[in-house]
């Protein structure tokens, strides 16, 4: 309760802080809070937007079509290197190494080769989304123990049967802390591939917003933008929390 507290109340400060700050400037730059939060109301009012939910919709589709297909990707590809040593060994750091180039250098060839309509976005979404689930996977299934999965082979288990019975239970908190990572990501990517270029969708109204300089709604919008990204990672750390203390 005590940090509940302490960040609402960090919150207000800095609220008031950047009503004050702003309150001198140009307002066709500067938006204080108070003018924002009333663009968002309007916003979620479908007074400024009326086709504000079909933008919405589109990049929630976006969102789950890109996890869904960086899940199954991740999981599977990240089960395959895992179960064979060697060639973990091999493509471990390689893919360690693709993730660590900036995303965004990808989104110009997904562009070009899907176009501006939501593959490109959901292309985006998965690439970013991919590589800690898979990631995660890989790291879950070199930790397991080498005497359970010997004694299951000894028994005849089939591949499926040693990931549900043997490998997912021991490799559960480090899965979910992949899988959480890569919601995350995956919700920025499709939102910020929108933002870079899209007929529809919430990013396509950031830019809408932002090229006709109407700074109220494109900070409502923002606004917006922040609360899913905010809601998606808490409700997977609740989830990733309940997995924690089932494999603990």
């Amino acid at each position: 309760m005590k940090v509940i507290l302490a960040r609402l109340g960090l919150l207000a400060a800095l609220l008031a802080l950047w009503e004050l700050v702003v309150a001198t400037r140009n307002p066709l730059l500067y938006v204080p809070p108070s003018r924002a939060f009333r663009a968002t109301l309007g916003i979620l009012s479908l007074e400024t937007y009326p086709t504000f939910p079909e933008h919405l919709w589109v990049t929630v589709w976006e969102i789950l079509l890109a996890y869904a297909l960086a899940v199954a990707g991740g999981v599977g590809l990240g089960f395959v290197l895992g179960a064979r040593r060697l060639v973990g060994a091999v493509w471990g750091p390689i893919l360690s190494a693709l993730y660590a180039v900036p995303s965004v250098v990808w989104y110009p060839s997904l562009m070009l080769f899907f176009g501006l309509g939501p593959a490109s976005k959901v292309a985006f979404g998965v690439l970013l989304g991919f590589f800690p689930i898979v990631l995660a996977v890989l790291a879950g299934i070199r930790q397991a123990n080498p005497h359970f999965l010997a004694v299951a082979r000894s028994m005849g288990a089939r591949p499926a049967t040693l990931f549900w019975k043997v490998l997912l239970p021991g490799m559960s908190g480090t899965l979910v802390s992949g899988l959480r990572a890569g919601l995350s990501l995956t919700v920025v990517g499709v939102i910020v591939g929108e933002v870079l270029g899209s007929r529809a969708g919430l990013g396509s109204l950031l830019n809408h917003a932002y090229g006709l300089l109407r700074t109220p709604e494109y900070v409502g919008l923002v606004f917006i933008a922040v609360t899913i990204v905010l809601a998606v990672d808490g409700f997977a750390a609740l989830v990733e929390g309940r997995a924690k203390r089932w494999s603990g």
